[in-house]
């Protein structure tokens, strides 16, 4: 009560004194005690801020007080919940009520949202996982039009779209931007360099595989050295170690497993960036068009399930049979993600950077005594079928998505605050918190080149050209709510052995088509699926392109890489 008191006695002092609004002493305020490191000067971001107090100003004039906006549940977006927020009332006048609510939850109000034709909410931070969703049916408003028309005033100056390293994962086939990035992190993978630098270890590893002990860059070599610590190493400090670490329990984030490009990394899609074409990582192949969905199935010339799917499905349960603790089967993706910073892991092929706060935490045994990581991260290893100029793994991009539906006021202030909680004023910081980055400058800034050791490699990957190539769903997916839903539930039967890896991606597959035959037979506003006849598989498996034929050998010799010469790689600006 003080502090407003205090604010709106500065408003009448200013407004009786002719100077400055009230909003610009709570924007120095904030400038000075929250929102540095800046890339941007004070007199910049002060600049920027009385923008936004301007453009609010005109909002507030229409009736607008507050907005209401959801995320997941990730420490970045808390700390727009509880921090940005309130500094965007303090700024602006203008309140927030910013939900943070599990993913699952987001997408089912989206899609809630979507069918009713009412916006429950003013703006929405969802995955990019939905731009082929968003696309073909007509539902959120293109940012594109928006900027250039309706919300020309509301568009920041200062916004550098340019400067956004995800825009790219958020334009729609009609080459218009859709949504706003405001976190990313990709999956790496993750492994113990101290236990890898040991020369004992070393030693032992080349004596029996016969190359050296170091990030592998294929499956082959994954498997080796998740054999090698499993079976060979056992113990470290009289504790047991394990060469790998995944999930299995049937629940919905063993979906997130494999649409979040597991096949990808197998390599059971075509060449390209961002996504496969014509036949992308969840086995979709679109026509010429490079827009309508043709089928999933290998009989309609999909992926889906081919043998560079099924093996990517035999390998995942594999290795977590043989490999990874026992518990591991029946854990979920939150309970298997703080496993690894417990200390008994060696590697794991598949890590979300988004752990990487968490997994620097003093105290921990994966942390040595002055702070920095006795972990790395480097680019995942690649299957047999991988070729080069293959999308390499999956980069979550949570962005900023309107509806048509919404209220026009509302949803002009929710972008308002979209483009504040995203702005070069505060995103430095906000990248600092929560180690998710969306913006160029913020990755090379002075203080992540002056700390850049205390994140494991985070910094030098989102540095190096390849970021580009870890990407999010693309715009295949005709419908990521309907399909995403369909692959935990024949995953898990593949886990419990219900089923043969084969049936399950059979399954799949045929499932996949039956939900795109409906979305054909009930229309979309832009390219709805349009299924290919089903035909003989053996007519569409190539060793030229994807659906890929199956390989004499699925196991060639493992290959490695000294950390250091991958890391001099990044630096000197290749992929690898």
């Amino acid at each position: 009560m003080k502090l407003r008191y205090t604010t709106m006695a500065l408003a009448v002092a200013c407004a009786a004194a002719g100077h400055a609004w009230a909003g610009e002493a709570e924007a120095k305020k904030w400038i000075d005690h929250e929102f540095q490191p800046s890339t941007l000067s004070k007199d910049k971001q002060m600049a920027e801020m009385k923008w936004f107090i301007e453009a609010a100003n005109k909002l507030k004039a229409k009736g607008v007080k507050e907005i209401s906006t959801v995320s997941e549940t990730l420490t970045v977006h808390e700390y727009e919940s509880k921090t940005l927020a309130k500094a965007f009332e303090e700024i602006t006048g203008i309140k927030v009520k910013h939900d943070i609510i599990q993913e699952g939850d987001v997408v089912e109000k989206l899609q809630t949202s979507m069918q009713s034709g009412k916006s429950i909410y003013d703006g929405w931070i969802s995955d990019s996982d939905l731009i082929g969703t968003h696309y073909r049916y007509g539902t959120a408003l293109a940012l594109s039009d928006q900027m250039a028309g309706p919300w020309k005033q509301f568009t920041d100056p200062y916004l550098d779209l340019k400067d956004f390293i995800g825009t790219s994962f958020t334009t729609a086939p009609d080459g218009k931007l859709y949504q706003l990035p405001d976190q990313q992190f990709a999956n790496l993978y993750w492994f113990r360099a101290d236990l890898f630098a040991r020369k004992d270890l070393q030693d032992k590893f080349k004596a029996k595989y016969g190359y050296e002990l170091g990030v592998p860059l294929n499956w082959s070599a994954y498997e080796d050295i998740a054999q090698f610590f499993t079976d060979d190493v056992k113990t470290i400090d009289g504790k047991p170690i394990y060469g790998h670490m995944d999930y299995g329990k049937k629940d919905p984030s063993l979906g997130w497993r494999f649409t979040d490009a597991w096949l990808s990394m197998a390599g059971e899609a075509d060449i390209g960036i961002p996504n496969g074409l014509p036949v992308d990582e969840w086995g979709i192949r679109v026509a010429a068009d490079k827009c309508t969905p043709v089928g999933a199935s290998v009989s309609r010339g999909g992926g889906a399930n081919s043998p560079a799917a099924v093996y990517a499905l035999t390998k995942y349960i594999d290795w977590m049979k043989k490999y990874a603790p026992k518990e591991a089967t029946g854990m979920t993706f939150g309970e298997a993600g703080p496993v690894p910073a417990q200390g008994q892991i060696a590697q794991q092929i598949f890590w979300y950077t988004a752990f990487t706060a968490d997994m620097t935490k003093p105290g921990l045994p994966v942390v040595n005594a002055d702070g920095s990581p006795k972990w790395r991260m480097a680019p995942g290893p690649n299957g047999p079928y991988w070729k080069q100029g293959m999308q390499n793994g999956y980069q979550d991009v949570g962005s900023w998505t309107f509806l048509k539906s919404a209220n026009p006021d509302r949803a002009a202030a929710a972008w308002l605050y979209a483009q504040f909680v995203t702005s070069k004023t505060v995103s430095l910081k906000k990248s600092i918190t929560g180690l998710t980055f969306i913006r160029d400058s913020d990755i090379r800034s002075e203080y992540f080149t002056k700390n850049a050791n205390k994140y494991g490699g985070l910094i030098e990957f989102y540095r190096s050209p390849a970021r580009v190539a870890w990407t999010p769903t693309g715009t295949n997916v005709p419908d990521y709510p309907k399909l995403a839903q369909l692959w935990w539930k024949n995953v898990a039967e593949a886990v419990t052995g219900e089923k043969t890896p084969q049936q399950a991606m059979d399954n799949l597959a045929e499932q996949m088509d039956e939900v795109m035959a409906r979305l054909q037979r009930a229309g979309m506003a832009h390219c709805a699926p349009k299924l290919n006849p089903k035909g003989d598989p053996n007519k569409w498996l190539s060793d030229k392109e994807a659906p890929w034929k199956k390989l004499a050998n699925e196991k060639p010799k493992g290959e490695t890489i000294a950390y250091e010469k991958l890391l001099n790689a990044w630096k000197a600006g290749k992929v690898r």
